[in-house]
């Protein structure tokens, strides 16, 4: 039974160590990435306080958003406004450009300042610092290269060193509590791994298993979707926003209230296109925050002003949504939201520390061999002089 054991924790940490020394150079980045990207908003006010200078929270109507950032925004077509959860926070416009010969679309993002809808900044989300910060997490910036698909691998390493690292963690003797203490070997950077690796493991099991999911999408869809009903892939699709609607976005937002009293806007999406199954007339796309509860989304018909509520989502997409949720630490709580961070700051230590102990792993192997192969021609040089 203990030679049993032995053998399973060789294994285990033959598998932790060349996972973590081989993997090392992505885990670092696409965790460290991911974790940024969970306080983007607060780290982004920070190095960009001008993009945030607002001057109150009270709300104009959508129109005057939409217009000012037109003019910002050089001929490219807004496709939805965002609200601010936050008070004082500022009012986001969003535009996507056309791609050209040899260049993508752009990702626009027009700030403005809520009570005077003045510009504060205009941002290509592609080329700022957090846009990057999306894109690499995503896909290493190299869709074209299966981009997507080394991120869910790599997140399939966290989750083995996760689990390994708990295994590997575990006292010999079957004793918890004192495993819990900080001494457990000589050196810091071993006790640091240990016990930090310790806490944060679970989490980042978990963190890296819906990574995996949102990192192989129809695979991840074929095996929700065969626990739980979700909506079939093109019955709601959309295409390019209208460039003259027949309604304003005033007038849809007040159709929208008015079907959903006390509710106060969180995003207004512009009448697009629809397609597959979607309604034959556009329709404006509007998300409300109700005093209680989740965002809801009211559809509002551009032709007649008519709203109605979208039909909440399907028990597998929602299921869908919320694994998206736990993984970026949204929608959760702050608690939740530190834990997730936590998860994409640590590894970066644990990739240190763990090269640190595989070094050190190393020149001591070598010590013993060479202190191995001088004892034994020591001995057999003894031997000879005895013999002789």
């Amino acid at each position: 039974m203990a030679r049993a054991s032995k053998i399973t924790r060789n294994v285990l940490w033959t598998i932790h160590r060349w996972v973590g020394v081989g993997l090392v150079v992505l885990l670092v980045p696409v965790a460290l990435s991911g974790g940024l990207l969970v306080f983007q908003d607060e780290f982004d006010a920070v190095l960009n306080p001008a993009r945030y200078a607002t001057t109150g929270s009270t709300v104009m109507q959508p129109t005057a958003y939409i217009a000012s950032a037109s003019k910002a925004l050089g001929g490219a077509q807004a496709s939805s406004v965002r609200f601010a959860e936050d008070a004082n926070a500022p009012i986001i416009v969003q535009a996507r450009t056309a791609p050209g010969e040899g260049r993508p679309a752009k990702v626009l993002n027009v700030y403005l300042d809520p009570p005077t809808a003045k510009v504060l900044d205009v941002v290509d989300f592609r080329a700022s610092l957090f846009g990057f910060l999306h894109f690499f997490h995503e896909n290493l910036t190299v869709p074209e290269y299966s981009g997507r698909a080394i991120v869910g691998w790599t997140g399939v390493g966290m989750l083995v060193l996760s689990l390994t690292g708990i295994w590997l963690w575990w006292p010999r003797n079957g004793v918890f509590i004192p495993g819990l203490r900080w001494r457990r070997a000589p050196t810091t950077s071993n006790n640091l791994h240990h016990l930090a690796g310790f806490w944060i493991s679970l989490p980042l099991a978990f963190v890296s298993l819906t990574g995996i999911y949102l990192a192989f999408p129809p695979q991840a869809r074929s095996v929700m979707s065969a626990v739980a009903p979700m909506t079939p892939q093109g019955a709601r699709g959309f295409g390019a926003p209208m460039r003259q609607p027949a309604l304003t976005a005033d007038v849809a937002l007040d159709a929208a209230l008015k079907a959903e009293p006390g509710a106060r806007p969180a995003a207004i999406f512009m009448p697009v296109a629809a397609r597959g199954e979607a309604a034959a007339a556009p329709s404006w796309r509007l998300q409300l925050r109700p005093r209680n509860g989740d965002v809801i989304t009211v559809l509002v018909n551009d032709q007649n002003g008519e709203a109605r509520r979208q039909p909440a989502p399907l028990a597998g997409d929602r299921a869908a949504q919320w694994v998206r949720w736990l993984h970026e630490g949204s929608h959760s709580g702050v608690i939740w939201k530190i834990i997730v961070f936590a998860t994409g700051i640590l590894p970066a230590i644990f990739g240190i520390t763990g090269v640190m102990m595989w070094l050190r792993g190393q020149r001591n192997r070598r010590i013993l061999r060479n202190r191995t192969i001088k004892q034994h021609a020591t001995g057999a040089s003894g031997k000879l002089q005895a013999a002789e």
